[in-house]
């Protein structure tokens, strides 16, 4: 059977029985925070489990696509190195939502294969729970397997549970027996193979998951009213079976991608003496295609750091197979011809997922090599028999040549050394906290309290209103800071990307100008100083919030939302918020993206958030449940710590985010959005400036202002403007062709002065002098002319473009055959004096440089570099 014969005929046997046949779900589920990567089938059925949702159906199977690369599931480490683990795999299952369980999960597996695939029974093994009777019984009852072959595992291998508490139960596992050849532990002293025994002789094909009870938090058991059944069969292990294969890699599941990259290096990967590389390469651009596919970019933060480690990991084999150019990018198509007809989505968007790859390539191309030669020179540096590499040099691996971790591991493990993972983590924690203080604002703290009364501290109460009564139950006088708690406070306090609340606090002898509101901790922190009065005595206070920059603040707050959700729609439901400030005068807002956005697409998404202003929409917040929010499509922020009750922001069905800032009664408030800038701010990840309402107003009267005085200058109308400078730009294109002419006939002068002042050098005419050039196109054509005028000998030339120091080396012919004398060799060592470099051919080489006023120095030292050489 072909893989696609196998998952097509698993499907096919469900439908059958009645199951609805769904399709898979991300791969990246985008609206559960807590998930990294989807890496069951049965996640997308979790909110059934809990009983928080439901389904029109209660038998449902699939072909899951999954990633496994973090937490107890993580096996990147063996995966290449052995047969059958991967990042990513694909998982058939089937399900039973209080409709059938035990009996008919068992049947079925039985049914499916030995009747429909034809395994040999002999070769096949049940375990079950070793309290779980009912499951064995019914081995023995509705199969006709070899009773002896059923056995009993304790909870490590057959108890399965969703987490410390919630739904649980037995489990039955099935494995197949594929003979003493297939082990591979045969070299480990006092190996016995056998189930669970961690050889790849005895290897588990199906999991039944039967759902019976719910833990609670003592840890008891409950008997569930509604069981369930929720097994998972891995589709590459079953497909290598049912081929007759070894290794998971010899099927057709891998064999077109293997095929594609022996293609691209010129090595037959079946003769290769590094297996593990073409391996690691073709389970990795699983990975990566199907994951940016659905959403997930490259970054330094979660999801789309996973994607970046597995990415640099199979670049880095790709030196190992002699790749030192991005390659792993042209492997997109393979896969797709592979796969694209199981999951469309990835063929559909084949163009972005092969830009993104290509774009993650082409940066870290650019340090790979020199971080390898740090690399090395750090484990020749290992002195007396030490054989762990400090954490301080891992950390700077990764923090200037971009190297994760486990890259710096893997290499060391292939040297026989260790990683300083401790003193690793130790130095990015120090420069976490470092980031951290110099971004939070500075409030100089200290524990001497004065405590005017007792009882709650910050109840926030500025969603209803923008001033409360207030009780001050402790403050800080320090160097004419004051900080304030009080009892209840409609301040907002800095977060989400919200900037902190000003305003004032109007006591009975005093007013304190709060300058900002922060939290730390549950602790609201009022922070200011005294605008009347000196001293607290009665803890009685008026708050205030400053109303008008609240509201500038809640109408960036909301365009934020309508402009998160525009990108969206505009680009592709890849962007995802990546960070953001929103305070009274503008916003930004940061969201993960590949490339920079056209002038269309900003234009559009501009257009498309006035839209909604203009449709003024009701801005509904809402409390509810994590689970009920994201049930009803609530937008998460991954990474973002949700408790269990959380408050959503909702604009009709047009955008819907969990979210704790304050915001507007109606989108018309906003007025009027305008997009000031767009730019990268690191790799996949793009930000955008905008302001709202009055800061808008204003940009737009600037720029109405700046079209008349530009109008008035060129005698035209506003509207003339665009033809107008266009005229002036083709005739200034006139001028500067003409300059460069008469500047290229004055050269024909330079080029007779410069040969006359050539000086022998062993022999050799050597001659060097600067010369004025409009850029480097002329600096090369002056070149060119100097090798046609020139019968034999070496010239340097020095010209100042751009700030910078050029120097063009030009070599003739008969010097490179007879003498061995390269351009790119002497303007190589002449570009060090300039504190530069360079390069090019032997008959022709450019270099530039820092220091300008060094070029004649470095002119000044050809002769001694010609000379040098010839030696």
């Amino acid at each position: 059977m072909k893989a696609s014969e196998v998952r097509q005929s698993f499907l096919d046997f469900f439908s059958k029985k009645n199951h609805k046949i769904v399709p898979s779900a991300p791969v990246a589920p985008l609206d559960d925070p807590t998930l990294l990567f989807t890496n069951a089938g049965m996640n997308q059925f979790k909110d059934v489990f809990l009983g928080t949702g439901q389904r029109p159906y209660t038998r449902a199977a699939d072909s899951q696509k999954c990633i496994r690369v973090s937490g107890k599931h993580n096996d990147l480490e063996e995966v290449g190195h052995d047969t059958y683990h991967h990042t990513f795999f694909e998982m058939l299952g089937n399900w039973s939502f209080g409709d059938y369980y035990k009996e008919e999960a068992i049947l079925w597996a039985w049914e499916l294969l030995t009747k429909i695939w034809g395994l040999t029974k002999d070769s096949i093994w049940a375990t079950v729970f070793r309290e779980d009777d009912e499951a064995e019984v019914l081995w023995k009852k509705v199969t006709d397997i070899a009773p002896s072959r059923v056995v009993r595992f304790d909870e490590k291998d057959n108890f399965w549970e969703m987490g410390a508490t919630g739904p649980c139960g037995p489990c039955s596992e099935i494995h197949i027996d594929l003979g003493e050849g297939f082990c591979d532990k045969q070299h480990v002293k006092g190996h016995r193979c056998g189930i669970n025994a961690g050889c790849a002789r005895y290897i588990e094909l199906w999991n039944l998951v039967f759902i019976q009870y719910n833990r609670d938090e003592n840890g008891a058991l409950h008997v569930l009213p509604c069981r369930h059944v929720d097994t998972g069969m891995g589709f590459e292990r079953v497909t290598a079976v049912l081929q007759g294969k070894k290794s998971n890699y010899e099927t057709d599941v891998f064999t077109p991608v293997l095929d594609g990259i022996a293609g691209l290096v010129k090595n037959d990967w079946k003769q290769s003496g590094d297996i593990a590389a073409f391996r690691v390469i073709a389970d990795h651009i699983r990975a990566l295609t199907f994951a940016i596919t659905d959403g997930v970019l490259p970054s330094n933060e979660g999801r789309g750091y996973v994607l970046r480690r597995l990415l640099r990991r199979a670049a880095r084999y790709g030196r190992n197979l002699g790749m030192h150019e991005p390659f792993i990018y042209k492997l997109v198509p393979v896969l797709i011809r592979t796969m694209g007809e199981a999951y469309p989505e990835i063929r559909e968007r084949e163009q972005h997922t092969t830009h993104v790859i290509q774009s993650e390539e082409d940066r870290f191309n650019d340090v790979l090599d020199r971080g390898i030669e740090i690399f090395e020179s750090i484990t020749q540096g290992l002195t007396g028999g030490n054989r762990e590499i400090p954490g301080s040099d891992a950390f700077r691996l990764y923090d200037t040549y971009g190297f994760p971790l486990d890259l710096t591991q893997l290499m060391a493990r292939e040297k026989g050394l260790t990683v300083d993972e401790t003193g690793f983590q130790a130095a990015m924690d120090a420069q976490r906290e470092r980031a951290r203080q110099s971004a939070q604002f500075s409030v100089s703290q200290s524990d001497d309290w004065t405590v005017l009364s007792e009882g709650e501290e910050s109840r926030f109460v500025g969603y209803e209103s923008m001033s409360a009564r207030a009780t001050i139950r402790r403050f800080q006088n320090a160097n004419g800071q004051i900080l304030c708690i009080l009892d209840q406070t409609p301040f907002y306090a800095e977060s989400g990307g919200q900037v902190g609340d000003q305003g004032v606090l109007t006591g009975g002898n005093f007013v304190i100008r709060i300058l900002n509101t922060v939290k730390q901790g549950d602790q609201i922190l009022h922070v200011g100083h005294f605008e009347s009065g000196d001293r607290i005595e009665d803890p009685g206070v008026e708050a205030a919030v400053n109303r008008d920059e609240r509201l500038s603040t809640a109408r960036n707050h909301t365009a934020t939302h309508l402009l998160h959700k525009a990108l969206k729609n505009v680009l592709g439901d890849h962007v995802n918020q990546a960070g953001s400030l929103v305070a009274p005068d503008h916003l930004r807002f940061d969201f993960t993206h590949f490339g920079g956005m056209t002038s269309e697409q900003i234009e559009q998404v501009e257009w498309e958030v006035n839209r909604q202003v203009r449709n003024n929409i009701r801005v509904q917040t809402f409390n509810t449940s994590i689970d009920e929010a994201k049930s009803r499509g609530a937008t998460a922020l991954f990474g973002e710590k949700y408790g269990e009750r959380v408050r959503v922001v909702q604009m009709d069905e047009y955008s819907m985010e969990l979210c704790g800032g304050t915001h507007l009664e109606f989108t018309g408030q906003i007025g009027c959005f305008r997009i000031v800038s767009e730019e990268s701010v690191s790799a996949g990840v793009r930000r955008i400036e905008a302001l709202t309402g009055e800061g808008a107003d204003h940009l737009i009267r600037q720029e109405k202002m700046c079209l008349h005085d530009a109008a008035s200058l060129l005698k035209c109308r506003p509207d003339e403007l665009v033809n107008k400078i266009a005229i002036l730009l083709e005739e200034r294109k006139s001028q500067e062709k003409k300059l460069r002419q008469v500047q290229k006939m004055s050269a024909g002068s330079d080029l007779e002065a410069l040969l006359n002042k050539a000086e022998p050098v062993s022999g050799i005419p050597v001659a060097c002098g600067r010369i004025e050039v409009p850029d480097v196109d002329a600096l090369r054509d002056f070149g060119d002319r100097v090798r046609e005028k020139l019968k034999s000998g070496v010239v340097m030339l020095g010209a100042v473009l751009n700030d910078k120091a050029n120097l063009l080396c030009v070599v003739t012919d008969d010097l490179i055959r007879d003498k061995g004398l390269k351009a790119g060799d002497i303007v190589k060592e002449a570009a060090r004096i300039v504190d530069g470099g360079g390069g090019g051919k032997p008959h022709m080489a450019l270099a530039g440089g820092k220091d300008v006023a060094r070029i004649q120095d470095a002119l000044d030292a050809v002769p001694g570099i010609v000379k040098a050489l010839l030696k």
